[in-house]
């Protein structure tokens, strides 16, 4: 995979596009309002791996909210911004990081360009959200529908208002439910703009489905070279969201700082708990942001073959394991001493990779 280069756009502390790896980020599911439940949520995002966070602000006192959520969070707030570009304002003089709108609800041009005003003056860099359910009326009269050249249409006129005022810290996301039209789109717009893109597949649904679909479409665009943020969302916990980006980032090979542990899928000739371990690892060392493989294989057929290409693994045997450290097998593991000897073995090579 060769990623496409897109303009780099600061957001808070960290960058979008340019040489920047993928950025992941989530949305908070509490009321904004709540500020003690948001920022324990986002706490508990920056944790699991989130870079950036947006809010939804849905009136003025959520818009005043982010002032005192940003004293108590680490990753930069993205202020989600619908109708009422006054809240957008609002959001930028309490300290948002960075404004989403949708050019299909923001309002009349003069609206915008308020924003961008303030945006400009403030160094806050403006994501255009695109969804294909809430395209202009113009737009979707004069392209035939909710398409995916209307998608692209929507942002290239919300572009254009933008950059006639000088503004280019842009971000754009074109997003559907419907997988094929928000590939399209999105290959469209890498083809004519090197504008930052934000990958997402919208309502993609319960973790389950919504992770699968999301992994077919974002990890479809990341294999062409597209895409420099992306967002999982499921109706679930949005901790799961960030489980899931970091899946499809890692698959794809379009970050590799995380751990992957591999499992084998067991069967008949399974002779250790490989599910039990396989989970328990992903609590206690799953988080950790090192290029490690971990592999755990439940027989002495397949297990050791595959523990030898992974940069730990374990193949199950009668009495215990065999454990592998980079191709090479160390050591027999007693079953009831396997979990810890694999999390001190990996948080012992995971020292000796970082700095």
């Amino acid at each position: 995979m060769t990623r496409k280069t897109t303009r780099k756009v600061k957001v808070g502390n960290i960058y979008i596009g340019g040489e920047a790896p993928v950025v992941i980020q989530s949305m908070t599911s509490t009321p904004t309002v709540d500020i003690e439940a948001t920022v324990k949520q986002i706490r508990a995002l920056t944790l699991a791996g989130c870079e950036l966070v947006r809010v939804g602000v849905p009136d003025m006192d959520s818009a005043l909210a982010i002032a005192r959520i940003k004293k108590q969070v680490d990753i930069p707030i993205v202020a989600d911004i619908h109708f009422d570009y006054k809240l957008a304002l609002a959001s930028i003089e309490a300290g948002a990081d960075k404004i989403r709108i949708n050019p299909g609800n923001i309002g009349t041009a003069w609206k915008v360009r308020e924003l961008v005003l303030a945006a400009k003056e403030r160094g806050v860099p403006i994501r255009i959200g695109v969804n294909s359910g809430s395209i202009k009326k113009s737009v979707l009269e004069r392209c035939g529908g909710a398409t995916a050249s209307a998608m692209v249409e929507s942002a290239r006129e919300e572009i254009r208002i933008l950059e006639d005022m000088g503004f280019f810290d842009i971000v754009v996301s074109l997003k559907a439910s419907d997988i094929h039209r928000t590939i399209e789109a999105n290959r469209i717009f890498s083809s004519k703009f090197d504008y930052p893109i934000h990958l997402g597949i919208t309502e993609a649904g319960l973790p389950f489905s919504g992770a699968i679909r999301s992994a077919v479409g974002i990890g479809a665009l990341l294999l062409e070279g597209i895409g420099d943020t992306i967002r999982v969302s499921l109706s679930a916990d949005p901790v799961l969201e960030i489980r899931a980006a970091k899946e499809i980032l890692k698959s794809t090979g379009a970050r590799n700082d995380w751990l992957t542990i591999l499992a084998c899928p067991t069967c008949a000739r399974c002779l250790i708990d490989v599910v039990g371990i396989a989970e328990e690892l992903e609590k206690l060392v799953g988080n950790l942001k090192v290029n490690l493989t971990v592999a755990v294989m439940g027989c002495e057929v397949n297990g050791p073959g595959e523990a030898k290409e992974a940069d730990i693994g374990i193949a199950g045997t009668r009495d215990g394991a065999l454990l592998f450290v980079m191709g090479k097998a160390m050591r027999k593991i007693k079953k009831d001493e396997l979990l810890p000897a694999l999390v001190e073995t990996i948080k012992d090579f995971a020292g000796k990779k970082t700095p």
